[in-house]
C-alpha cells in the first residue's frame, strides 16, 4: 500500500517542532504535554482511532489510539516515547525540522520522533486503502522514557494489553532482541566530623569513599568482566557524581557516591547490591572505624526475547519483503521501555530508523529509513493482525 512521504516527512516535522524536553532532564523542559494534545488529534481527527489520555503525572500523559479489529484476529502494539533529552549543547535551532538532502535534523528527530512519524504514516496509508484489522491496532505513544519510564509504567497498570508489540527506538534498520537493564544507587561513607586539627577525633568520610573507589574499578576492570552475553557483551558500572565535605577546616562527617550499574537481562539490582555490600564488609574487617552503606535509587531491569517468537519473525519477513535483504539481529547497551512491557507479558520487539546524534550536538534522521520503516510496520500490521 504506497505510502504518502511528503505527509510523513510533515509529521515529523511537526513533532520536532514542539518542544517536549523531559522536565526532570532539563531545569523548564516543557515535558510532553504539548507533543500528546498534538498526537491525540491527530489520531482521533485525521486518522479516525479511537484515542484517550493516560496521566502519568501532571503535564506528563501518554497518548493511547486504538483501531479497533472485527475480533478474530491478533492485537498489536505500536510504541514509542514522546519526550526528549535538553538542547543546551546543541548547534542551530534544535526544533527547526530542517530537511537537508536525505537528512531531517532537531531535538528528537532520530530519539525518536522518526519512529513514531513511521507509525503515523503507516496507519494513514492502511486506512487510505481501506484496510481492516481482524486484531487490534494499538498505537502507545507514552512519556518519561528517557527518565524513569513512568509512562510506560502507567500504561501496563492500565491494565492495557496485546498479543505482541513493536517499539520503535532508533535501531539503525537491525532487529534488536536484547538490551540492558540498569540500577542507580547511592553509596554513603559516614565519619565524624571535627575540628581539622583534631586528627585523633575526626573520621575522614571522603578518604573513606576513596577505598571504595577503588572497589568500583577493581569491579570494572576485574570482576564484571567475568561475565558476557552474545549481543550485549558484560555489564559495566561507573561513578555518575559525588559530594561531601563541611568546609577546608572541617573533618568531613559524610560523603555520598552515585553509582550507575548497566545489567545483562539475567541480572538484578541484587547483584550490583551484593558487589558493594561484600566491598564494604571487607573494609570494616580490616578498619573498624570504616562506616558505609548503599541503597538504590531506581532499578530497571533488562530484556531478552527469543530470535525465533512469532512477533519477530514476522517483523524479520517484513524487513526481507521491503529491502530484499536478510536483517542483522543485534542488542541494545542501553534501556529502553521494552523490558516494562515484557515484564507485563507483551513479548516486544525493537526495530527503527537510521540516524545519527541521540542526546548529542547535532541530530538527525534519514528519511528514507523512516519511510522504510513506515513500510515495515505497515506489513507487520497485515501480517499480525489479519
Amino acid at each position: 500500500m504506497p505510502l504518502d512521504h511528503t505527509l510523513i516527512t510533515r509529521y515529523l516535522q511537526q513533532m520536532v517542532a514542539i518542544n517536549s524536553i523531559n522536565p526532570d532532564l532539563a531545569h523548564g523542559g516543557a515535558g510532553e504535554g504539548q507533543i500528546s494534545a498534538w498526537l491525540l488529534e491527530l489520531c482521533r481527527d485525521e486518522l479516525g482511532l479511537e484515542t484517550h489520555f493516560v496521566n502519568a503525572a501532571p503535564n506528563r500523559p501518554n497518548v493511547i489510539a486504538r483501531w479497533k479489529g472485527t475480533g478474530s484476529g491478533k492485537s498489536l502494539l505500536l510504541t514509542g516515547h514522546t519526550d526528549t533529552v535538553g538542547v543546551e549543547n546543541m548547534e542551530g535551532d534544535p526544533f527547526d525540522g530542517r530537511v537537508e538532502g536525505n537528512r531531517l535534523y532537531g531535538r528528537g528527530s532520530y530519539d525518536m520522533k522518526g519512529g513514531l512519524a513511521a507509525i503515523l504514516g503507516a496507519i494513514a496509508a492502511l486506512k487510505a486503502d481501506g484496510y481492516q484489522p481482524a486484531g487490534d491496532v494499538i498505537l502507545g505513544f507514552v512519556c518519561d522514557e528517557e527518565y524513569a519510564s513512568i509512562g510506560m509504567d502507567a500504561f501496563v497498570e492500565e491494565e492495557i494489553t496485546a498479543d505482541a508489540a513493536l517499539l520503535v527506538e532508533p535501531t539503525d534498520g537491525d532487529i534488536v532482541i536484547a538490551h540492558k537493564g540498569f540500577a542507580w544507587l547511592t553509596v554513603t561513607t559516614k565519619g565524624r566530623a571535627a575540628h581539622g586539627s583534631l586528627y585523633t577525633e575526626g573520621t575522614d568520610a571522603i578518604a573513606h569513599m576513596g577505598r571504595l573507589l577503588g572497589d568500583l574499578e577493581a569491579f570494572e576492570t576485574d570482576t564484571l568482566g567475568r561475565k558476557d552475553h552474545p549481543l550485549l557483551g558484560r555489564p559495566s558500572v561507573h561513578a555518575s557524581g559525588i559530594k561531601g565535605g563541611l568546609g577546608w577546616s572541617t573533618y568531613p562527617d559524610a560523603c555520598e557516591l552515585r553509582v550507575e550499574h548497566r545489567l545483562l537481562p539475567d541480572e538484578t539490582d541484587a547483584d550490583a547490591i551484593s558487589l558493594w555490600e561484600k566491598a564494604i564488609a571487607r573494609q570494616q574487617k580490616e578498619d573498624p572505624s570504616f562506616n558505609a552503606e548503599v541503597k538504590v535509587e531506581l532499578f530497571r531491569p533488562g530484556y531478552e526475547i527469543r530470535r525465533n517468537a512469532p512477533i519477530v519473525t514476522a517483523l524479520h519477513n517484513a524487513v526481507v519483503e521491503q529491502t530484499g535483504a536478510a536483517p542483522l539481529y543485534a542488542g541494545m547497551w542501553a534501556w529502553m521501555d521494552s523490558a516494562v512491557l515484557g515484564s507485563a507479558g507483551i513479548p516486544t520487539v525493537i526495530y527503527g530508523p537510521n540516524g545519527e546524534g541521540a542526546h548529542a550536538a547535532v541530530e538527525y534522521v534519514y528519511l528514507d529509513s523512516v519511510f522504510r520503516c513506515a513500510a515495515v510496520y505497515q506489513n507487520v500490521i497485515q501480517a499480525w493482525c489479519s
